[in-house]
């Protein structure tokens, strides 16, 4: 194998013209000078010493730097340069100033809790027991003297025992005539001589100008609606009344 020298452009050329990694500058030279046939082009020539040509060794390192540059030179992509994407304009927000009356209507929007009253309860349960009895007994009666005072007593322990649905004596009506309200002008509508008279310890009134008989039967209809049971309207309405009706 002979060694020549050669300028360094044209070994730049060489090197470029490297098709696989590994191959070396004679390989090179043979692919690009020789035709398929083998031929050399001007062998009549080859004999002939050039002149120009100095028969002077090529290291063998200067063999391999050609093939790893034209290594290099196949391998290394080619990266174009890539424009930068011009910065996004910011748009800077301006701050959100609420006016006083966006204010007001923020605070009118905010819930308002309301409180939950429980619903009155109107259906009426029979009475299972004589709490009444206990309370209206001939001792509590008899430091009353006046039957109006004893009639009054007994509607007052029975709006203290039942002040839920105590509002449903107000359904008990006589003729063209009202029995029981929660105002004296009401019941006075009926008629000045009805005398009405509140309830004690009770919102109520009650008309007052009617006899015995009457005030025994007003007595038995609100215990009643209040849902006591017979026997204990029957105790009761003795001990208010006991030479009956």
């Amino acid at each position: 194998m002979k060694s020549i020298e050669i300028d360094d452009d044209l070994y730049a050329f060489i090197a470029s013209q490297t098709k696989h990694i590994g191959e070396s500058a004679s390989e090179i030279l043979r692919r690009l000078l020789l035709p398929e046939d083998g031929e050399i082009k001007g062998a009549s020539n080859a004999s002939l010493p050039d002149e120009s040509v100095q028969s002077t060794k090529v290291p063998v390192a200067a063999t391999t730097t050609a093939n790893a540059s034209a290594q290099k030179a196949e391998a290394k992509p080619v990266t174009k340069p890539v424009a930068k994407a011009a910065p996004k304009a910011t748009v800077a927000k301006a701050p959100v100033t609420k006016s006083p009356a966006a204010k007001s209507t923020t605070a009118a929007k905010a819930p308002v809790k309301k409180d939950v009253v429980a619903p009155v309860v109107t259906e009426i349960e029979n009475h299972n027991k004589d709490d009444i009895v206990s309370m209206v007994s001939q001792d509590a009666l008899s430091t009353f003297t006046k039957r109006v005072d004893q009639f009054l007593f007994i509607l007052s322990a029975a709006h203290k025992l039942n002040s839920d649905t105590f509002e449903n004596v107000k359904s008990i009506i006589g003729k063209n005539r009202t029995y029981f309200a929660t105002s004296k002008e009401a019941l006075l509508e009926n008629g000045s001589s009805t005398n009405p008279k509140a309830i004690p310890n009770s919102p109520f009134w009650v008309v007052t100008n009617n006899n015995t008989a009457k005030k025994v039967n007003m007595l038995e209809q609100v215990l009643r609606t209040l849902g006591y049971q017979p026997d204990v309207v029957e105790t009761v309405v003795s001990r208010f009344a006991p030479e009956g009706k």
